[in-house]
């Protein structure tokens, strides 16, 4: 070999070490503002959540009367594992809990994806151990006035108090969405100002992107953030079709994390394996690489199962199904990809994707007759036909489950989110129709030089997401970081028609920035502006009558949003709870919310107190009609599950006498022993049941056992 070809072989190569290098130091460099920016997000979070109900200033069961709904449901197991003897025994106590569905024992690791606060229960316990030890901190104490006739309450602050634990692990999760996001950006962008678009479209539409400042313990909080971590992980496999242990370890554990932190996850996960499904059609991904990535998946799948001692969602869900079908076509179909053309094996392979995923799943749900899900196909089907029925009604009566607004929609045009992001969907379609339109009568194996499949795959996810969020509006929370995501990546200059100057790209992306960011800063200052303090007065009168005159054994049921709280600061058993996702649950719920149907009295009261109720939370506002909507009362959602009694009274009605003339036997034989204006409590006449014969439109009433003086 010549002297002047070694030269050039020694120069390139030290090029390619250079180039290496440099890579090196601008990965640590993002690496090292993703994580300012997370700290920062974690930090405004924290604020926000401050100034909405001044969380500082509260006492603790202040602090868990505001954990409302779902939130009180999922922080009363952290306090379970804080609060008892031990880690284990506590771990115990939620794997045998017979208090939160009265009657019978539940997992509530199985059934409510409460691994975040067995995590942070753990880590608490732990760090008040070693701080007992070197006293590193402490916890700050102080009264505090609360006027209004109110007496005082001991306020106290600090990362030593299990609330403050709490909430900074909630909010130090929850900010890594903000540094995923940038990273995101970065690699499907390839330029450094693609991440900031990004970073800025998600701080500047804040409130349309996220709801963790407002309601931390929900399992999106935990979860969602980890869905980002694995999209962020499967960028970087895409962008340089990479099959490293390290990045799939990394993959699988993120998946693992998701499936545990949140039921939803599963959903995600479908979407994005039908989003692999489509890339794979089209070649846009090496084999070894998508078969590594559906292997990692599945090897995710069947330990985040295990993790949740065989979670009946998962088994019977379309992620699960629509892997599956992966791997068979994928193997048994792959003649369709070398020897048929793409006009035909396209349509025809993604025709057996759809059907076998479907199919599969209707044939697991009912060969093992399970219906946990069922609620959500009965959901999407009540949006396109006129069938409803109580479950759904309770869904797509509230807003957030109603077809998505034109008011979000705005919001996300004002500050240029939407235009950026179709912008940067136009460039992407258009280059992949453009490409795939010159190999359609070829097979899919055909040589074609393809790259971009990280932007690509983004792209379609947030099709699907933007999809989901159309039915149901809450599934926005999907769709606006995504979109956020996609206008980052309509600067890659690769996908742009015109080739210019770096001068005239980095002023446009200048003049983008600067235009997002008139409407986009007054956002942000909006949504800091927002000042509130949390009080419930009334709420806490009748915790504090129930703790005081019920026994510790006593049963109640009630509205769903307020049973949690009830077990939370109470500490009584309850019959049923606001976490839906449960046929079981379901049920209970619908027999629960027959005080608000037209049968007798008498048949209510049998009913629950076959189910050990002691007594029965009312709340009067419940009997209202809807101000806008008049099918979505509880009255009216009765009258159409229960049609047989439709010309009877409603029991609404004969509680509200009651109320008024303070005459009992209207509702007997309940008992009213607690009324405010926005409570009422129902007690039910211990080892009493009745029945009720009729003659004609006579009603008799007949005790079965005399209630003894």
């Amino acid at each position: 070999m010549s002297k002047k070809s070694n030269t050039k072989i020694k120069k390139e190569s030290e090029n390619l070490n250079k180039y290496f290098l440099q890579s090196k130091f601008y990965f640590i460099f993002l690496l090292t503002i993703a994580l300012l920016i997370s700290v920062c997000h974690s930090y405004y979070l924290s604020v926000l959540y401050e100034n909405d109900i001044h969380f500082s200033y509260l006492a603790d069961f202040e602090r868990e009367m505001a954990y409302r709904t779902e939130m009180g449901l999922y922080f009363s197991y952290y306090k379970t594992i804080v609060k008892s003897e031990s880690f284990i025994s506590g771990i115990e106590k939620i794997i045998h809990d017979n208090v939160t569905e009265y009657g019978h024992e539940i997992n509530t690791l199985n059934r409510f994806n409460l691994y975040p606060e067995v995590i942070l229960g753990f880590l608490y316990r732990n760090f008040k151990n070693l701080n007992d030890i070197f006293k590193f901190t402490s916890e700050s104490c102080y009264q505090t006035n609360r006027g209004n006739e109110l007496p005082p309450i001991t306020s106290c602050e600090g990362i030593l108090n299990y609330h403050y634990f709490y909430i900074y692990g909630v909010f130090g999760i929850s900010g890594t969405v903000a540094g995923s996001i940038f990273l995101i950006g970065c690699i499907i962008s390839e330029n450094f100002f693609g991440g900031l678009i990004s970073f800025f479209c998600f701080m500047f539409n804040h409130g349309e992107a996220t709801r963790v400042q407002w309601t931390p313990p929900l399992r999106e909080s935990f979860g969602y953030p980890m869905i980002l971590l694995q999209m962020l992980i499967l960028t970087v496999i895409l962008k340089w079709k990479l099959t490293k242990y390290g990045l799939l370890f990394l993959f699988t554990i993120f998946i693992i994390c998701s499936c545990l932190f949140w039921q939803f996850s599963q959903f995600v996960f479908f979407t994005q394996v039908f989003a692999l499904f489509i890339l794979y059609l089209l070649s846009y991904i090496p084999k070894n690489v998508i078969s590594s990535l559906i292997y990692s998946h599945l090897i995710g799948f069947m330990l985040s199962f295990v993790l949740l001692f065989g979670n009946d969602m998962m088994l019977t869900s379309l992620y699960l199904t629509s892997l599956l079908s992966f791997i068979i076509i994928f193997y048994f179909l792959s003649y369709f990809e070398s020897h048929v053309p793409k006009i035909i094996s396209i349509p025809l392979r993604l025709l057996i994707f759809v059907g076998l995923t479907f199919g599969m799943k209707y044939g697991i749900s009912k060969t093992l007759n399970i219906e946990d899900d069922s609620h959500i196909f009965d959901i999407i089907k009540s949006k396109f036909s006129d069938f409803a029925n109580f479950h759904t009604r309770l869904y797509t009566c509230a807003a957030e489950f109603d077809f998505i607004t034109m008011e979000p929609i705005n919001k996300i045009s004002i500050t240029l989110l939407l235009p950026t992001s179709i912008i940067g969907f136009l460039l992407v379609s258009s280059y992949v129709i453009k490409k795939e339109f010159q190999t359609l009568l070829k097979p899919s194996i055909y040589p074609l030089d393809k790259n971009n499949c990280d932007i690509i795959y983004h792209t379609l996810q947030c099709i699907a997401f933007c999809i989901l969020a159309g039915l149901i509006m809450r599934l926005k929370l999907f769709a606006t970081p995504h979109l956020c995501i996609l206008a980052g990546g309509s600067i890659n200059t690769f996908f742009w028609p015109i080739k210019l100057k770096k001068v005239y790209v980095y002023g446009i992306i200048i003049g983008i920035i600067s235009c997002m960011g008139y409407k986009g800063i007054q956002n942000v200052q909006k949504e800091l502006s927002k000042i509130g303090e949390y009080s419930n007065p009334d709420q806490e009168f009748v915790f504090e009558w129930i703790k005081y005159n019920t026994k510790e054994n006593d049963v109640f049921a009630g509205p769903m949003p307020l049973m949690a709280n009830v077990k939370l600061s109470t500490l009584r058993p309850i019959a049923n709870h606001p976490h839906y996702e449960h046929v079981e649950i379901r049920n209970r719920t619908l027999k629960v919310y027959s005080i608000f149907s037209k049968k007798s009295i008498i048949d209510v009261y049998n009913t629950l107190k076959n189910m050990g109720i002691n007594y029965l939370l009312f709340q009067p506002h419940n009997c209202m009609p809807h101000p806008t909507k008049p099918h979505c009362s509880y009255r009216t959602m009765w009258d159409l599950q229960d049609p047989e009694n439709i010309e009877n009274v409603n029991n609404c009605e004969l509680i509200e006498k009651t109320i008024k003339t303070r005459n009992q036997k209207y509702i007997e034989p309940f008992e009213i022993v607690y009324n405010q204006k926005n409570y009422v409590i129902l007690k039910f006449a211990r080892n009493l049941f009745y029945f009720s014969p009729s003659n004609g439109n006579i009603k008799l009433l007949i005790p079965i056992f005399q209630r003894k003086k």
